[in-house]
């Protein structure tokens, strides 16, 4: 079986005067259902490195495969189809539509899926964690609903995120990523807006999902959710090293 994700010598440098090296030749390999936490001082590459993981940036050297597919040489439409549809994003904002019920925030990660989701060349308008899909409405209410449950939301189906707690909008945002059955579930912060006693109750969450098979790549900077992972890796300036 692929690794889900496999970086080899994978390198950013971005013009400047002097250009400046975001990623040094990068080496990686995340196997299915493992749970990554990658922790560094601001500054060191993290962004870069989840922009990269994310197919939302290109690396100027190396090679990139996702669940075997070498991303490196796609052309942009092959990327954002192949984003949509392999990789879910959560972010330390929970980007949900104020107007919006939980449940039609969460549809809508399908409806934004098939012009790319998070972050495609298309749009900046749709909800980050918007992943692929295409269902009629009918199909997609249900699948909601049972991403929703999945997450312990289904209480809260028809709520607008404003009479929602922390927590609870970072489950929906949760929900939301999962609705295309991503393989891998790129985690930004995720706990950072979130008291310690939502924190306990995300990663929980998250532990589940790595005992039902799903692969996490989490980007950190607070020991007490790096602990969770069953991997830890460290960028700093630029350089990737494990422990």
């Amino acid at each position: 079986m692929n690794p889900v994700i496999h970086l080899n010598d994978v390198s950013r440098v971005f013009p400047a005067d002097p250009p400046v090296h975001a990623l040094s030749k990068i080496r990686l390999r995340v196997e299915q259902g493992d749970y990554v936490a990658i922790v560094g001082p601001s500054g060191s590459g993290k962004s870069t490195l989840l922009n990269t993981l994310g197919l939302l940036d290109r690396p100027t050297a190396g090679s990139y495969l996702l669940d075997g597919i070498e991303t490196t040489t796609l052309k942009d439409g092959a990327r954002t189809r192949l984003r949509g549809h392999r990789i879910g994003f959560v972010y330390q904002s929970f980007h949900l539509l104020d107007h919006r019920t939980v449940a039609e925030n969460v549809m809508l990660a399908e409806m934004y899926g098939r012009s790319g989701g998070a972050g495609g060349e298309r749009a900046r308008k749709e909800p980050p964690g918007a992943t692929g899909g295409g269902y009629g409405r009918r199909g997609r209410r249900r699948r909601a609903e049972e991403m929703l449950e999945k997450v312990g939301m289904s209480h809260r189906v028809d709520f607008v995120p404003g009479r929602l707690s922390g927590g609870e909008r970072q489950r929906v945002a949760i929900a939301r990523a999962l609705m295309g059955g991503p393989s891998l579930l790129l985690c930004d912060e995720p706990t950072g807006n979130l008291d310690s006693r939502n924190t306990g109750a995300v990663l929980d969450l998250f532990d589940g999902l790595r005992d039902q098979g799903l692969t996490l790549l989490v980007i950190t900077h607070e020991d007490a959710v790096s602990a969770r992972a069953n991997r830890r890796v460290r960028i700093s300036d630029g350089i990737l090293t494990e422990g």
